[in-house]
């Protein structure tokens, strides 16, 4: 079983929610290939978003963004029986070598910048316990997508009001994985191909909010507006499985 692991968000009402940012969000898991929810959880926005919410099943492979790079969590994974995909920053772990001394991501990337495709052994150090013993599927993007990555990157820069370092733009142009998956059961391209069902989840979230109602939910009252958005995320729950029976499935209308 894939599961891809992600959080939305929904508004909280009234003005000074808006002014704090106070959200409900929904901490999801969505099977594939069944294509649909299997596992929610509500919280507000104090609440982060940690890779082992969501209780493990053995054998699953979870896919996450780099926002899931939590090697304390990927421990209590792997240690459940799951295997993990999950994309990385150059500087989103202390990266280590078969030594244990600390590996130059970065470094590597340059270095593999003509043949465009890493995949070797890496460790990650962790607060508590051994570094993990894990592998690195890094490949470089299309000319095009790396200054799309870059022009990006520069925006968010300014938005956040930070200097943009030279190396973020250099790591900019390439699509950086970390996952347990042995090279003899699941080649370069097979990693690659499995990080690129993740967008699947952000249909997922479209069909959640717009299909069933979830953009907000109505009045302030906490007291009423988490019962709306529990009984609306039920409401999928129960529905998704008979999906395809319904006159409406999101893969007819992908489709169509």
């Amino acid at each position: 079983m894939i599961r891809i692991i992600d959080a939305t968000s929904v508004p909280k009402k009234g003005s000074e929610a808006r002014k704090k940012n106070k959200v409900w969000r929904i901490h999801s898991a969505f099977d594939l290939p069944q294509e649909r929810f299997g596992h929610f959880e509500l919280t507000d926005q104090r609440a982060g978003e940690t890779l082992d919410r969501i209780p493990a099943v053995a054998g699953e492979i979870r896919l996450a963004d780099r926002a899931y790079l939590q090697p304390d969590r990927m421990a209590t994974l792997l240690e459940a029986g799951a295997d993990l995909v999950i994309r990385a920053g150059w500087k989103s772990a202390r990266w280590l070598d078969a030594e244990g001394e600390v590996f130059d991501l970065l470094a590597a990337l340059r270095k593999a910048a003509v043949r465009g495709l890493i995949d070797r052994p890496i460790w990650v150090k962790r607060k508590r316990g051994a570094p993990l013993a894990l592998r690195l599927v890094a490949i470089k993007k299309p000319v095009q997508a790396a200054a799309d990555a870059r022009r990006k990157a520069r925006r968010d820069a300014q938005r956040g009001g930070h200097q943009l370092s030279k190396q973020t733009l250099e790591a900019a142009e390439w699509v950086i994985l970390i996952t347990s998956l042995k090279p003899k059961d699941f080649a370069t391209a097979d990693v690659l191909a499995l990080y690129r069902l993740r967008w699947r989840i952000e249909l997922g979230f479209k069909r959640l909010k717009s299909l069933i109602g979830l953009k907000g939910p109505p009045g302030t009252d906490e007291g009423s507006a988490r019962p709306h958005v529990l009984a609306h995320l039920l409401a999928i729950l129960l529905l998704e499985p008979f999906i395809d029976e319904l006159e409406v499935s999101p893969r007819l209308a992908e489709a169509a």
